[in-house]
């Protein structure tokens, strides 16, 4: 089908400095977890947006120098001749499918503790960064840069500006945002100096003033350089001449770099989950540049609607699209505008596990999108599957998130497969995490699928299916997969931190009960050792509903995993909003039906609460029933033509959403395939016996 004519503006070329963008759709950097060490991981993950229709891909945080060493979190860096061989693959694969490619040069000041190097970080005024979060070896403190140390960052930059237009970059980034080096010459909560680089917004705009001239003295015409800057907190600051320091940085810098590349401050508010922050929620921070300059701007707000995105174009807020998000969880969304597919487009949920990923130092993962990562190490592409040598029927049981990308990705595949759920609809346990409060987006999962799944002639959908061990012999599908996904349990949990003992009560719920419609009588207590949302979001769900609730956890904060997520502070905003009083570092020790008695985690005095019910949102175990009673059937399946049974998902082993995604589409790539056990081919990096990394430029 043809582009619809109103989106036709998002496919306009955009000229940044001496370059051009073949169109407005712009995958600004971010973190993939890959780094040098896995530089042909990185290059396929990238080279991916490419071909899907992005017109610049950029690669994230690149260090400059070994004084910006962010180590164990995953980074790049482009230090040396190895490092501008390992970009080199990213930039070679990115310029097959016509883009440009950007990368994001990075000193990390005082936000980092430079564990590898062992080199004082860097800070404008010695102000250590997020100073109770961030800290090394008895907390080292930054050292105050003097001039010699400016002049040696902007040396660094300019030399690593260099390597990057020989690695073959078309865009070179200065970053001034999120709390790193240029940003905190910005701030002057951070930048406390008198000299020519502190106190009014003119001086502290200095720093990264001459880090962008340096950038554009070393590439010359070749590349286009780019400023990305953090917004939020300037634009709450009046300014002189101006509403705001915002809007006297950019009037300042107007004409320095090529491009502005606009965000916000941190992370909760940059990359805010869709539970918490709707589609464009920088436009009321960031609306005013283009008004400041003739440069043009990029900005980012989890774009997946079109009209979204023309209506910033055509409104004057931005030139470019960012695509950070978005671009993971659909690597092909510009090209299925441009061919009139938008309903085919795989819409970033906001769930942010692949903001968790970089946190857990691994290669990013996507819950709506299982190829991410995987593109090199599995030969996984995100639009393409291989089709079966020879077609199977294939029954899978069970139409949550794993099932249904595992029918979706078998379809895809030739396989004739049958999807049975006993539910009245598809979705598992979206069916009911889609009602709680801020999850509606997450049952993308399951519309895309079935928007997907319905077109298929191959596929047969079965809701209102109870399926036994008998039927599904009778059925003698040549394979089976399950499905079934898993039960919240009603354990408690030990000062040992482990499940131990189940508390037996008529007015103990689990989240299953919430989702079968039983409401708790409050007062309830929720008590969470998951420490992902569920136990967050299901005290907010009591409270919307009129329940009185409290909450408690043996862990330090509510929800404590999702600090993974960047979400911490907004859930506990959340929960404050609703009045919930929150009680951390408490093992719930017994409860009567009129009183739940909490034990600290580390000192073991008790806190009695009074309540009528409890909620344990704890442990998850695979509804496995099903599983055993075929595997005990061994001689009954091998008469029916039975060729395998499977689990997937929850059903072999619980967690997130996105592991249930990844689950499925794996088997169903490898289903009747002598592959399933064989190792992934692992990533090696670029390495020369000896680099041209000179050792002085460390100890100046």
């Amino acid at each position: 089908m043809p582009c619809n004519p109103r989106y036709e503006i998002l496919f306009e070329p955009v000229r940044i400095g001496p370059v051009t963008a073949p169109n407005r759709f712009y995958q600004v950097p971010h973190a993939s977890g890959m780094t040098n060490a896995l530089p042909r991981v990185r290059a396929a993950f990238r080279e991916a947006k490419a071909e899907g229709g992005w017109g610049v891909v950029c690669t994230g945080a690149c260090s400059i120098d070994p004084s910006s060493d962010d180590a164990p979190l995953p980074f790049a860096t482009l230090w040396d001749s190895n490092d501008i061989r390992a970009h080199a693959l990213m930039t070679e694969a990115v310029h097959r499918h016509g883009s440009l490619a950007g990368v994001e040069l990075w000193h990390g000041g005082a936000s980092v503790m430079n564990r590898t190097s062992r080199l004082p970080p860097l800070s404008p005024s010695g102000i250590p960064w997020m100073a109770t979060h961030v800290g090394f070896m008895g907390n080292l403190r930054p050292k105050t840069m003097d001039n010699a140390d400016i002049r040696n960052v902007l040396r660094c930059q300019a030399d690593a500006a260099r390597k990057a237009r020989t690695a073959g970059f078309d865009i070179v980034y200065v970053y001034a945002g999120m709390g790193y080096l240029g940003y905190e010459f910005l701030l002057p909560e951070y930048n406390h100096r008198s000299d020519c680089y502190g106190g009014p917004i003119e001086n502290r705009v200095r720093f990264v003033r001459e880090m962008i001239e340096v950038t554009k003295d070393a590439v010359g015409k070749d590349c286009g350089v780019a400023l990305r800057v953090s917004l939020e907190e300037l634009r709450g600051r009046p300014g002189r001449n101006q509403p705001s320091e915002a809007h006297e940085l950019v009037e300042l810098l107007a004409d320095v770099p090529d491009l502005f590349d606009v965000k916000m401050d941190s992370s909760p508010t940059d990359c805010s989950a869709s539970r918490f922050t709707g589609e464009g929620s920088h436009e009321p921070v960031i609306d005013f540049v283009k008004s400041l300059t003739k440069k043009p701007v990029v900005g980012v707000g989890r774009f997946t609607s079109p009209d979204t995105m023309v209506s910033q174009i055509r409104r004057g807020v931005l030139d470019f699209i960012g695509g950070a998000r978005p671009s993971i969880a659909d690597p092909f969304l510009p090209n299925k505008i441009r061919e009139g597919r938008e309903a085919e487009i795989r819409e970033c949920i906001g769930c942010n596990i692949c903001i968790s990923s970089w946190h857990d130092g691994v290669p990013v993962r996507c819950t709506q999108n299982p190829t991410a990562g995987e593109e090199w190490r599995r030969g996984w592409h995100p639009e393409r599957v291989e089709r079966a040598d020879r077609p199977e029927r294939i029954l899978i049981v069970g139409g949550g998130p794993a099932g249904l990308e595992c029918a979706l990705t078998l379809g895809r595949r030739g396989h004739e497969v049958t999807l049975a759920d006993s539910s009245r609809t598809f979705g598992g346990r979206l069916t009911f995490e889609k009602t709680l409060p801020g999850l509606s987006a997450w049952n993308r999962v399951v519309d895309y699928r079935l928007g997907r799944l319905n077109e298929m002639s191959n596929v047969s959908l079965h809701a209102e299916s109870t399926l036994g061990a008998d039927e599904i012999i009778e059925l003698s599908p040549d394979r089976v997969v399950l499905a079934t996904g898993a039960r919240w349990t009603n354990m408690l949990y030990s000062s040992l931190e482990i499940p131990v003992g189940r508390l037996d009560h008529p007015d103990v719920f689990t989240p299953d009960d919430i989702a079968g419609g039983r409401l708790p009588e409050g007062p309830t207590l929720v008590f969470d050792f998951d420490n992902y949302y569920m136990g967050g979001v299901l005290t907010e769900h009591l409270a919307v509903h009129g329940v009185p609730v409290s909450y408690a956890t043996p862990a330090g904060q509510a929800s404590a995993w999702t600090i993974m997520t960047n979400e911490l502070p907004l859930v506990h905003r959340a929960l404050a909003r609703r009045k919930v009083a929150v009680t951390t570092l408490h093992l719930l020790k017994s409860f009567d039906g009129e009183t739940a008695t909490l034990a600290h985690l580390f000192t073991g005095e008790e806190t009695r609460v009074a309540c009528h019910s409890v909620v344990i949102v704890g442990l998850r175990l695979p509804r496995g029933e099903l599983f055993e009673t075929l595997t005990e059937r061994a001689d009954g399946l091998a008469a029916a033509g039975i060729r395998s049974v499977d689990r997937i998902g929850d059903a072999l082993a619980p967690g997130a959403i996105a592991h249930a995604v990844h689950s499925g589409h794996k088997l169903a790539r490898e289903i009747g395939a002598d592959i399933r056990w064989q190792p992934y081919r692992r990533d090696t990096p670029i390495v020369d016996a000896v680099a041209d990394f000179d050792m002085r430029t460390a100890a100046e």
